[in-house]
């Protein structure tokens, strides 16, 4: 059984990710690869700024909050980030929830459904990348990029072009290679 986790990684008001983390949930939905899709929302979360006494390697939690974080990231296989660029940055959101724990994310798949203004938000999952890969997550080479995605966002709802549907069904593909090439390192 393989499981993916998608993770709306904004939670700004009137943000735009969500209608994108939603046509992600609808293509994972129609691609075969993946036998469950946790779809985690930080707004819904909403997980406060690091609150923990205990070093996240330890795994000793004491908040509710974040035992109940611990266990989703932890069945998931494979991770989906869907991710703004924040003055050439990650989103703090995101960096914040990822933070929150450690051992979960060892040797699991990630792949980036970024967005932003002209870089498509790349510089983002670049600032991002020295924290995901030292706790051993294996980014995928194909990552969906979109600039300026405002401008495909219409009524709440997301219209990509071919380019990022082409993307993301290659990403998809990466992923579930990637999972189980992984899966035994992990044990």
């Amino acid at each position: 059984m393989t499981s993916l986790m998608i993770v709306v990684g904004s939670v700004r008001p009137g943000r735009i990710g969500l209608p994108i983390a939603e046509w992600v949930k609808s293509q994972v939905e129609q691609y075969a690869g993946f036998d469950s899709v946790d779809f985690a929302d930080l707004a819904e979360i909403n997980l406060p700024f690091m609150d923990e006494p205990n070093h996240p390697s330890k795994r000793e939690y004491t908040k509710p909050h974040t035992i109940a974080w611990s266990e989703r990231v932890d069945a998931a296989d494979a991770f989906v980030f869907v991710t703004p660029e924040y003055n050439h940055s990650f989103s703090p959101a995101l960096k914040n929830a990822f933070d929150y724990l450690n051992q979960e994310w060892w040797r699991k798949a990630v792949g980036f459904v970024s967005y932003g203004g002209v870089s498509g938000g790349s510089r983002g999952v670049v600032a991002f990348e020295p924290a995901f890969t030292t706790l051993g997550l294996v980014k995928t080479g194909a990552n969906v990029e979109i600039p300026f995605a405002r401008t495909l966002v219409n009524d709440g709802v997301f219209t990509p072009g071919d380019k990022e549907t082409a993307i993301l069904q290659k990403m998809l593909g990466e992923l579930e290679s990637l999972t189980g090439a992984l899966k035994p390192l992990r044990s």
